[in-house]
C-alpha cells in the first residue's frame, strides 16, 4: 500500500497501533501521552490521528471513542515500522529461539509417527504464539510434468494444460487483456504457442510442478517475451493446487485460547470459522500451501483481514511460511489469530518452526 507519512505520523501510528495491541480498547492522545515519549502535546497527538484516519490507516468505532488500527493501517505498521527498537528485536530472538528449543526438546522423531510429530509441533506453536496454530502435513508425492501445452480457445482466451507423470490432467483458462490481444498476431498464434509450449516443455518436463514458477522468461526469445507476464500468474496459481497425490490434512491446535480473545465474542464468527478448520481444509490447505513472499526481512506471508480471500477469515490475520525438504517446499506453517495481533512475535516464531521443520525434514 503506497501511503507517505512523516517520522511523526509514522511514531504515532505506531505507537496507537502498539497500544491497541497491549489493551483492546480504542486509543485516545492522551492514552499515548501517557505511555510514549512522543516530544508532542496531545493536541497535535489528535491532529495527526485524525491525519491518519483520513487516510484509512485508523478509524473510530464509536463516535465518542478513541481510534484503532484498520486493516491497512496494520499493513503499514507489518511492511514500514515493525521493527522500532533493539528491545523488541531482543524479545523476537527470544521467542524464536523458546519455539526452536521446545521442538527440539520436546518432539521424539523416533518413536511418535510423522503426525503425532506435527500434531505437537502445532500444539507448541499454540502455546508460545496464543494463536490457532496450522501445520500441514508434507506433501511426500509430489506430481512431475509429463507434458505441458498451450491452447487458443478464442480469440481472448488461452488453455493452459498440464499432464503429471500419473497421466493425471490440469488446466488453466488464461484471459487476455485487451493490451495483450492486441500484440497477438491472428494468424500466427497457433505457430507462437507451439513455440511457447516446446519451450516449456524442454525446461521443465521431468521437474516438480511446485518448480513451475521459477522458469526464467528471460530465456525466451524477445518475439515471445509477451507471453510471459500473463503465463507468469496462471502457472503460479495452477502450482498453488493440491497437484499430489497426499492428503492435504492439516494440524490445528490453540482453538479454545484464541476464543477466548473479544474479537471472537460472536458466536456465528466462532461458527464459520470452526466449520473452515474443521470440515473445508483443503480451501486453506490451498491458501496457505504457497510460496512464501517477503514481508519486511521475514520470508513469510502475512494477510491481514480483508487481504484474506477466504470469507470466514477476513476479520483474522494469517501468518503462514513453506518448510522444504532441500529447496522444494513439502508443507507449511502457520498461525491464525486476530488482527489485533502481537506481529513481530507472531512472525518469529512461524519462521522459527518453518526453519525447524526444514532442518528436520532435509
Amino acid at each position: 500500500m503506497e501511503v507517505q507519512l512523516t517520522n511523526r505520523q509514522q511514531h504515532i501510528l505506531w505507537a496507537t497501533v502498539r497500544h491497541y495491541i497491549a489493551t483492546a480498547e480504542p486509543v485516545g492522545s492522551k492514552a499515548l501521552v501517557d505511555e510514549y515519549d512522543l516530544g508532542v502535546s496531545s493536541a497535535t497527538i489528535r491532529n495527526v490521528m485524525g491525519v491518519l484516519e483520513k487516510s484509512g490507516l485508523l478509524y473510530q468505532p464509536h463516535t465518542s471513542a478513541g481510534r484503532i488500527p484498520s486493516d491497512s493501517g496494520y499493513r503499514i505498521y507489518v511492511d514500514q515500522l515493525i521493527t522500532p527498537s533493539l528491545r523488541d528485536a531482543t524479545r523476537r530472538d527470544v521467542l524464536a529461539k523458546e519455539v526452536e528449543l521446545a521442538l527440539q526438546n520436546r518432539l521424539q522423531w523416533e518413536d511418535w509417527s510423522l503426525e503425532a510429530v506435527l500434531q505437537g509441533a502445532a500444539q507448541i506453536l499454540a502455546t508460545v504464539s496464543g494463536c490457532i496454530s496450522l501445520i500441514t502435513m508434507p506433501q511426500t508425492t509430489i506430481a512431475i510434468l509429463r507434458h505441458l501445452q498451450l491452447v487458443q480457445i478464442e480469440a481472448n482466451k488461452i488453455m493452459l494444460i498440464v499432464v503429471t507423470d500419473a497421466y493425471e490432467t490440469h488446466s488453466k483458462l488464461m484471459n487476455l487483456s485487451p493490451t495483450e490481444e492486441e500484440k497477438l498476431d491472428p494468424e500466427g498464434i497457433d505457430h507462437e504457442l507451439q513455440i511457447v509450449s516446446n519451450f516449456l516443455n524442454s525446461h521443465l518436463r521431468g521437474r516438480s510442478l511446485l518448480e513451475l514458477a521459477t522458469l526464467d522468461w528471460g530465456e525466451l526469445d524477445q518475439e515471445f517475451q509477451r507471453y510471459g507476464e500473463f503465463l507468469k500468474g496462471s502457472i503460479t496459481e495452477l502450482t498453488r493446487r493440491p497437484l499430489t497425490t497426499t492428503t492435504t490434512q492439516i494440524m490445528v491446535r490453540g482453538v479454545a485460547e484464541v476464543l477466548r480473545q473479544p474479537e471472537f465474542s460472536e458466536l456465528q464468527q466462532v461458527q464459520t470459522i470452526m466449520q473452515l478448520l474443521e470440515e473445508e481444509q483443503e480451501q486453506l490447505w490451498r491458501l496457505i500451501f504457497a510460496e512464501p513472499e517477503e514481508v519486511g526481512k521475514s520470508r513469510v506471508t502475512v494477510r491481514i483481514g480483508t487481504e484474506n480471500p477466504l470469507e470466514p477469515i477476513r476479520t483474522c490475520t494469517l501468518i503462514s511460511s513453506t518448510y522444504r525438504r532441500g529447496l522444494l517446499p513439502v508443507g507449511s506453517v502457520g498461525v491464525l489469530g486476530p488482527t489485533r495481533l502481537d506481529y513481530e512475535s507472531a512472525i518469529a516464531v512461524v519462521a522459527a518452526a518453518a526453519d525447524y521443520l526444514s532442518e528436520a525434514f532435509s
